[in-house]
């Protein structure tokens, strides 16, 4: 399903079935209506319930965000996915966060209820099944090395807090970016109960355990030209292995250094996947199969 939907398709939507949505800007990249259909697509062999159930892409510039939530309540989407650069914006324009999507002031999943939008996020669950599957690692116990402090690093920060983490060592090189990150996740980190440090890339401390895995929230690697956001070899202990949440291009930079020095490493792919897998699930009620939107995502 190729059609990329605008906010006027939006005002004359009279499409029957249950209709579920992407929105972004742009919006034409995204893999989620392939992924989400097919799932759909295999729930509805099973039962007929979701015979009529479709995923639509929307491109919604922001400015445009507030309409287009209000249209899409008044429409009865049943859910709503929102990806760059919304996550942020919607935070304030729903009825009710989900209390796990607070501490991120963010959030990607929209649920129908009659008072409004329930917003959920679930990337931190895409994130941490993901590195589970892909790297045979868990984010609780284990040493963390976090590069970015955008909205995306907030993100997989505050899971790996609530996931209880060994240690959290974020690196940024802007320093007032790092500075209020930190600052906003104290509270989760317990008052010392989980260490919590910043550091420039460019020069890693020493004391960073060993075996800490390296997580890239950055946008350092979606284009050739981009440098590696961190150069693993002035890291001073090998790391366990290295997620970059970019699954396109499917080998960046970071990922490249890493296989050089023989590191285990995945990109983002299966977050994308895990997190649309919790996202149909909040919607159906029912755990969405994984294949298919697997299958999907891989053939883009």
């Amino acid at each position: 399903m190729d059609t990329v939907f605008t906010l006027q398709d939006l005002r004359d939507w009279n499409r029957p079935g249950t209709s579920l949505a992407v929105l972004g800007h742009p919006i034409k990249h995204s893999l989620s209506p392939a992924m989400h259909n097919a799932a759909l697509a295999e729930m509805a062999r099973a039962d007929s319930r979701f015979s009529d159930w479709r995923y639509h892409r929307f491109d919604i510039p922001p400015d445009d965000l507030p309409a287009a939530l209000e249209l899409l309540h008044r429409k009865k989407f049943l859910g709503v996915n929102l990806t760059v650069p919304h996550k942020i914006l919607a935070f304030d324009l729903v009825a009710e966060v989900d209390p796990a999507a607070r501490p991120i002031g963010a959030i990607n999943t929209l649920h129908w209820t009659p008072a409004g939008w329930r917003g959920h996020n679930t990337d931190g669950y895409g994130l941490a099944t993901a590195i589970r599957e892909t790297l045979a690692r868990e984010l609780a116990g284990a040493p963390v090395i976090l590069l970015g402090a955008g909205g995306a690093a907030r993100g997989a920060a505050v899971e790996c807090l609530q996931r209880r983490c060994a240690s959290l060592w974020i690196a940024n090189r802007t320093r007032a970016n790092l500075d209020a990150l930190l600052a906003a996740l104290r509270p989760l980190a317990g008052a010392g109960t989980i260490p919590l440090h910043g550091f420039n890339p460019a020069t890693p401390p020493d004391g960073i355990p060993a075996a800490a895995l390296v997580i890239n929230a950055t946008s350092a690697g979606l284009r050739d030209s981009d440098p590696a956001p961190l150069d693993l070899a002035r890291l001073a202990c090998r790391p366990a292995g290295v997620f970059d949440m970019i699954y396109n291009p499917p080998q960046t930079r970071l990922l490249a250094q890493a296989a050089a020095l023989g590191l285990p490493a995945a990109n983002g792919l299966a977050m994308l996947v895990h997190q649309g897998v919790r996202a149909l699930e909040i919607w159906t009620g029912k755990p969405p199969p994984v294949e298919p939107m697997r299958r999907a995502a891989g053939q883009m």
